[in-house]
């Protein structure tokens, strides 16, 4: 009895014994953890945003553009297709050769997130908004807006 006893203490603390233990005390904790809200609030989805928004780069700003989004360039504005919206976009960084951008205020809710920025381009200072959704395991652009500073 006593010998068993130690067999079963013996394979209880072995190194691999331990690990198995660790792993299967971790793993509920991880899948809780791996939601669709935590992929979306622990990336920061204006970081390449802002990085084409700042190269003028309308074809890979584009490929973030919901299938359907609302554009509005300093007056103009409506709901647009992402082949319209990238064309709007590129006449507007054609007339307007972004100089620098920078974001100035984020905030986030659920799966949405908001950020407001400062864009110098053509000269000018442009106030920037721009509504990202989560949707399909992706970030998308759902509306666009950039203003004149007055």
């Amino acid at each position: 009895m006593w010998l068993e006893f130690c067999k079963l203490t013996a394979l209880i603390f072995s190194p691999a014994m331990k690990n198995l233990v660790r792993i299967l005390a971790v793993a509920p904790a991880l899948f809780m953890g791996l939601g669709l809200n935590s992929a979306a609030q622990d990336f920061d989805v204006f970081t390449p945003i802002a990085k084409y928004i700042r190269m003028g780069d309308a074809d890979k700003l584009s490929a973030w553009f919901a299938d359907n989004l609302e554009v509005k360039v300093i007056a103009g504005g409506s709901d647009s297709s992402r082949s319209q919206a990238r064309q709007i976009i590129k006449s507007f960084f054609s007339a307007y050769n972004p100089s620098a951008f920078d974001i100035t205020h984020q905030a986030d809710k659920c799966n949405m997130k908001y950020a407001l920025g400062i864009l110098n381009a053509g000269g000018e200072r442009f106030v920037v908004t721009i509504f990202v959704n989560y949707h399909k395991n992706s970030f998308q652009i759902q509306q666009l807006k950039i203003e004149r500073v007055e």
